[in-house]
């Protein structure tokens, strides 16, 4: 608190892999503009850099630095040690704004930028507070486990070295307690965008002794709204007549993780239908033509949020088909367009996906279901409606960046307010 009576202005830098781009780069981009716009120094360390923002810096700097991380990656991949060297450390050691922080936030630290053997120092220049976007904290090697549990037990004998971000030789019981052991000493809160996130950390025997807040993710309501249809549709080339969905994520071809197989499936067991259509927008959108029977549309690769915007309003619901997942942005980004979602009850879905209320929640891997509701939003524009402004109302209550801002801001300064351990 100021002398003024004002709350004072706080300095926060964030570690992400990106700015604004991927579901978790976008979310720190947003954390980051949010607070910035509440009046507070807010900076960004990334492994690469998308915008063109004075307040994001790489880690490495440079060209050089950069080149020296990806050749450490790949040979620490190779070998199993998984980050074990990254040269772009000591930059990060020395770089000004790290010089007197109030919070040091952590998003997806995976990607070959950042060492974890930098956490012990950054946890001595201020309190650090991680936001999960997957498992890769609680984890071996992996973001995301699946099927496997050894998560809980200390990792090795992995059953899948190859899933993201995969290694060559499983040194994950090694990687598994270096973590433990970079943790033992940490200042730290842990914040989840989901419950299911939140049930993960409480679990694992890594994170569990942190205190955990939940913080769902914020959007700009002025920017993801109910907008014009037809306009929406007009300037991403999409067919004016015909119902639409849409299936959108980073990478959308042979992504089993994200369900791409299960729709495909659904759209088949569905049948051709004249009077619908697939919107399909990422990495590989120009893949699914004549995959199923319905008409496609790719919209490619959508990194400016205006034509995100543009892609949920043209659409007339969207389907997440996940098969593990936190709780995307696409899922709220359409709920904010006034878009209802098909999606399966994984991960965190259901804090936002609630059955019958604000879209249609069934059950994981059951394509016949899926294709089922698939079916029944095409053809009931009522219910879509019902669906679509139910949905629109739950993320102006729970899903602002204004609601964001205002938790974090509460977060860090209980955490500035707490007696030193």
């Amino acid at each position: 608190m100021q002398p003024d009576g004002t709350e004072r202005r706080l300095r926060v830098v964030h570690f992400s892999t990106a700015d604004n781009e991927g579901g978790s780069g976008r979310s720190a981009y947003r954390i980051h503009r949010a607070l910035r716009s509440g009046g507070h120094a807010s900076r960004m360390l990334v492994g690469y850099r998308i915008t063109d923002d004075p307040d994001v810096d790489t880690v490495s700097g440079g060209r050089a630095l950069k080149f020296a991380d990806r050749m450490a990656d790949r040979l620490t991949r190779k070998l199993g040690y998984q980050y074990a060297c990254v040269p772009s450390a000591w930059r990060v050691r020395r770089h000004r704004w790290l010089k007197a922080p109030d919070i040091v936030q952590l998003y997806n630290l995976h990607g070959g930028y950042f060492s974890p053997r930098l956490l012990p120092w950054l946890s001595r220049r201020a309190p650090l507070v991680w936001r999960l976007s997957d498992m890769w904290a609680a984890t071996g090697h992996c973001a995301y486990s699946g099927a496997c549990e050894r998560w809980r037990t200390g990792c090795g004998a992995c059953p899948d070295l190859a899933t993201y971000p995969g290694i060559a030789i499983d040194r994950t019981a090694s990687l598994w307690r270096m973590k433990q052991r970079l943790y033992a000493n940490l200042r730290m809160t842990i914040v989840v965008p989901s419950s299911w996130a939140g049930r993960i950390a409480r679990e694992s025997p890594l994170l569990g002794r942190f205190p955990i807040v939940r913080i769902p993710n914020g959007l700009d309501t002025a920017l993801f709204r109910p907008q014009d249809r037809r306009a929406a549709r007009r300037r991403l080339g999409i067919p004016e007549t015909g119902t639409a969905i849409l299936f959108s994520s980073n990478v959308v071809h042979n992504n089993p993780r994200k369900g791409s197989d299960m729709l495909q499936q659904a759209l088949r067991r569905l049948g051709p239908r004249d009077d619908a259509m697939l919107l399909v927008a990422g990495v590989g959108a120009e893949h699914w033509p004549g995959t199923v029977p319905q008409r496609v549309v790719p919209l490619g690769y959508l990194t400016d949020d205006r034509a995100i915007a543009a892609s949920y309003t043209a659409a007339d619901f969207v389907v997440v088909p996940s098969a593990v997942e936190n709780l995307p942005n696409t899922v709220l980004e359409a709920m904010a367009c006034g878009r209802p979602s098909i999606a399966f009850d994984s991960g965190g879905m259901a804090d936002a996906v609630q059955h019958g209320k604000t879209g249609l929640l069934i059950a994981p891997g059951d394509e016949a279901t899926l294709a089922s509701a698939i079916a029944t939003l095409l053809d009931d524009a009522g219910l879509r409606q019902r669906l679509g402004e139910s949905s629109l109302a739950l993320v102006t209550r729970e899903f602002t960046a204004e609601v964001q801002l205002r938790r974090f801001e509460t977060l860090y300064r209980d955490i500035l307010a707490a007696p030193a351990a």
